[in-house]
């Protein structure tokens, strides 16, 4: 990777969105132009400079735990998750092409006719290219989550951040959207919050991210220009880095 651009803190990223970010209002699938939306803010980002993966969750069209609790097994629910994840690695990658900006899905699933296989060393030709890397399909293996997807292909990708893309401004002590009470964080250790139980990322992402020295920034993506605004440190967010 090439030296930082100038202005920026974090020139490679690795964007974890959740798949209900692509659902915007509706109770199920793709909103089509929410997902439009999501590729100009990377379309942004690397007009700008910057290197972007992305990691996709799937959870706009099936989770693997709440299929589990229905009585599925756990195994074959998680299966199905990954797939989830590949439909929505395409949309954007769709949307981004559209938008003039190359773009390759990388699944942990060998399925060639759809998208390439996940192979290290080929996502990272990909991103010296210039072009936006989205992987599918989670580690490949169930029991793991997208949270822990991002984080292990952040540190693998040689990336200088994980940034998390959720619906408020950073990690709060409870749900601000319930409890007007929450405090929130500017700044936290991967020991507090692991400590704390806070619901950032589940705990083998935490814990991934702080045995590769990976900061966590955890933003709104609901603002426009926003992920511009973590690339450069200006964003309203909270910072996950450090040991207490």
């Amino acid at each position: 990777m090439s030296g930082s651009a100038p202005g920026f803190r974090y020139r490679r990223l690795l964007l974890k969105l959740s798949g209900e970010a692509l659902m915007g209002k509706a109770g199920y699938g793709i909103d089509v132009d929410v997902a439009v939306r999501l590729c100009r803010e990377i379309k942004e980002a690397v007009d700008a400079g910057a290197e972007i993966a992305v990691v996709v969750g799937g959870g706009n069209i099936f989770r693997g735990l709440a299929g589990a609790a229905k009585g599925m097994d756990r195994a074959t629910a998680d299966y199905m998750g990954m797939l989830a994840t590949v439909m929505n690695a395409l949309a954007l990658q769709s949307g981004l092409e559209r938008l003039g900006v190359p773009a390759r899905t990388l699944s942990a699933i060998p399925m060639p006719t759809v998208c390439e296989s996940f192979v290290r060393s080929k996502a990272l030709h990909h991103l010296e290219c210039r072009r936006v890397v989205i992987f599918a399909a989670g580690t490949g293996n169930p029991f793991f989550t997208t949270d822990t997807t991002a984080a292990l292909r952040a540190a693998e990708m040689n990336c200088n951040a994980l940034a998390k893309a959720t619906q408020v401004d950073g990690v709060y002590s409870d749900d601000p959207k319930t409890n007007p009470e929450a405090v929130r964080y500017d700044k936290l250790t991967y020991s507090e919050v692991l400590a704390r139980d806070l619901k950032v990322m589940d705990g083998a992402a935490i814990a991934l991210a702080r045995d590769n020295a990976l900061p966590i920034v955890v933003f709104s993506i609901q603002e426009p220009g926003n992920l511009l605004k973590v690339l450069r440190g200006e964003a309203r967010a909270t910072v996950i880095e450090g040991r207490s």
